[in-house]
């Protein structure tokens, strides 16, 4: 899996953790991930959770089993307004 970034949107569901399996499964519309590894395969992440049209719910921080996350949605690559990427 690549690394999850601001912007992404995730269905976190029974593969990251047994609290988010059937009807508890969400999409989240991830804001920022937690830098330290706190368990090897395991993550900490914040973002909205989603609702059916895509819009923004409430915000949640998760511990989840990173091989479980399903990334529906990469971000869009910056563009500056000239229409050209952004250079770091």
């Amino acid at each position: 899996m690549t690394a999850l970034r601001p912007g992404d949107v995730v269905l976190v569901g029974s593969a990251c953790s047994v609290q988010f399996g059937g009807d508890r499964e969400l999409r989240l519309r991830v804001v920022s991930v937690g830098e330290v590894d706190p368990y090897t395969g395991w993550l900490w992440i914040t973002g909205y959770v989603l609702d059916a049209r895509g819009l923004a719910k409430a915000k949640r921080e998760l511990y989840v089993l990173r091989a479980g996350l399903r990334v529906q949605r990469r971000t869009a690559p910056a563009v500056d307004v000239r229409g050209g990427p952004v250079r770091v």
